[in-house]
């Protein structure tokens, strides 16, 4: 849409009709077939995790219409589970992208799918300004909504656009819920005669705003994971905190607040919400240094020790230390936030009883080191299949059993520390980190050799992690087809990767796995994604899977070494030698043409 969206009905379907066109006579006019094939040939498919894709024209991109057909589709699917729909509700947040070109934006979709829902007469909770993901999640459980949706694209490019959707477990949706949604869309493409008008929905008495009575609550809510006040008042640690353009600035400060924390020094030129992304290639945490850089100046500035980073719409954390800046990776930062909260836990439950009705939680492309603290602890570790839509619905699940669900993390720089969201929050973990900083000062130990202690206590845990970029789905099938018969030999897995034994193997896209009697894998299966787990005889593990966002082929390695085995340099050498063989024997990065990652 091209402006802002106020006046008459009429007037903002011309104008976001103008806009939309204009994008299409250009690439007619410069006979940009391939790219209008792209946007008109296939519709976005709705999955678990949603919609995400780039603003623009057409039935494969974020704009309008799609927007209001997915709702429309989601609304009946609600319609048909909730009998109390019209009681209840939904609440729908959204972050600060946009997309002039198209005359998409986050805030604009969020009013379209409010008006979609309010023309069935259905209550809607639309937040009134920017708001962290987590937020949405934590806004379901609270007021006992049937769903919710965010308006986000996270750390993706500033063109993409997203729609993530909440059951009313507070956890993101999970099968079928997503083929019953996708079903409804294919049924509801004709838009309603209200679904395009905004104006009237947002006079509605349908309407009304969370955001307040919501930011109250979630910050007193997180307080409960705040076990040291008088250190932290007292603290000399500084911290530098960047939002990297989205919209964490604020809830963060308020967040350090509600833990009587200094508040972080934060980076100018990135703590206000900017679409662009002006400053990094990649609003990214995730990538480094690369987007960390104007941190680190204004951490040396301030003469700070540490750096915290959220993605764009603040559900992920990134930290980095001074010491040369270590930038801890997602198996490291899960490492140092599930020692502590367990640390926190056990000086407030002294009952050793206790610990057997405790769980902690991870996806299984990440670090197992949580398994390793739960066996010498005593409480329960349980592994997930990839992404926090996995582990929230668990942790929902055995909360309901009575269970205490005290942490859960993937290694994509995504935490869970507080039960109250039931999905990655960056904006909790953010203080309870400072928190644990604050802390560790006291006994003068830096984050770095914290945890160095945790794995000389438990086993060090080496991880590499990276991918590779390939935009053709056949070299992708080929590649995985040729591991699931490999030696042209069908249904036969490698049994070697150069100098490595394979000891087992797992496919969680066929559903086998040598290590179950049945030869059946116990996790989920999903034929429509790639994943496939290689153990080897060194104490090694593996994983190859896609990306359900994005075109990549990710790898995600670890070397486990038991208490005692303290060579780290070792240790590193056998992963690398590792890495080095299963890039050259199952990935083939030549022969496919694949991308590696850029550093």
């Amino acid at each position: 849409k091209c402006c802002s969206g106020d006046g008459n009905k009429a007037g903002y379907i011309l104008s976001a009709y103008d806009c939309v066109l204009s994008l299409v006579q250009r690439m007619v006019k410069e006979g940009a077939v391939e790219e209008l094939q792209k946007c008109f040939s296939s519709r976005m498919e709705f999955g678990t995790a949603g919609l995400r894709a780039a603003m623009g024209p057409g039935i494969s991109c974020m704009n309008d219409l799609t927007i209001i057909q997915t709702t429309q589709g989601f609304c009946r699917y609600l319609e048909e589970c909730f009998g109390n729909l019209k009681e209840r509700g939904v609440v729908i947040g959204y972050d600060a992208r946009a997309h002039p070109d198209s005359g998409g934006s986050s805030k604009h979709f969020a009013s379209l799918a409010a008006a979609v829902f309010i023309s069935h007469g259905i209550p809607v909770h639309l937040f009134s300004d920017i708001t962290p993901t987590p937020f949405v999640p934590f806004t379901v459980s609270h007021l006992g909504l049937c769903a919710g949706v965010m308006v986000t694209a996270s750390h993706n490019p500033k063109q993409d656009n997203g729609y993530k959707v909440y059951w009313d477990n507070g956890a993101q949706i999970v099968s079928p819920h997503d083929k019953g949604i996708s079903k409804a869309i294919e049924k509801n493409l004709e838009p309603w005669p209200e679904s395009w008008n905004t104006e009237e929905a947002l006079k509605s008495p349908l309407l009304k705003d969370p955001y307040q009575d919501i930011h109250t609550q979630y910050f007193t809510a997180i307080q409960k994971h705040c076990h040291h006040r008088e250190i932290n008042k007292s603290s000399e640690v500084k911290i530098v905190h960047t939002s990297v353009h989205g919209v964490g600035h604020t809830f963060v400060q308020t967040a350090f607040k509600a833990f009587d924390l200094h508040p972080p020094y934060a980076v100018e030129e990135q703590k206000d919400p900017d679409p662009e992304f002006p400053t990094v290639k990649y609003p990214n945490p995730e990538e480094g240094e690369g987007v960390l850089t104007l941190s680190f100046a204004l951490a040396e500035r301030e003469g700070a020790s540490v750096v915290l980073a959220n993605d764009p719409d603040a559900d992920r954390l990134a930290i980095a230390e001074n010491g040369q800046w270590r930038v801890f990776s997602g198996n490291e930062l899960g490492a140092l936030l599930g020692w502590w909260m367990f640390h926190c836990w056990k000086q407030e439950n002294p009952d050793a009883a206790a610990v057997k009705n405790l769980y902690m939680l991870s996806s299984t492309v990440s670090s197992k080191i949580l398994r390793a603290i739960a066996l010498k602890e005593g409480f329960h570790f349980e592994e997930t299949l990839t992404g926090f839509k996995w582990m929230g619905n668990r942790a929902r699940d055995l909360m309901n059993q009575g269970k205490t669900v005290l942490f859960a993390f993937e290694e994509a720089i995504g935490y869970m520390c507080s039960p109250s969201v039931l999905d990655k929050d960056g904006v909790s973990a953010a203080a309870i980190a400072a928190e644990m900083t604050s802390y560790l000062a006291t006994k003068k130990t830096s984050l770095s050799q914290q945890l160095t202690a945790i794995y000389e206590e438990y086993g060090y845990h080496i991880t590499k992690n990276s991918y590779f970029i390939c935009h053709d789905q056949d070299v992708i099938r080929k590649l995985f087809d040729r591991l699931r018969n490999y030696g042209d030999q069908k249904g036969s897995y490698p049994t070697k990767c150069g100098d490595f034994s394979v000891s087992a193997v797992r496919d969680l896209t066929t559903g086998y796995d040598s290590n179950q009697p049945d030869n059946k894998a116990v996790l989920p299966t999903s034929a429509s994604s790639q994943m496939i787990t290689f153990s080897f005889s060194n104490g090694g593990v593996a994983t190859m899977r896609t990306s359900g966002t994005e075109p990549k082929i990710k790898y995600y390695t670890e070397l486990c070494a038991a208490p005692g085995n303290s060579d780290v340099a070792q240790l590193n050498k056998e992963l690398d030698a590792l890495v080095d063989a299963i890039i050259e024997t199952f990935f083939e990065p030549q022969k496919n043409k694949l991308q590696p990652k850029l550093e």
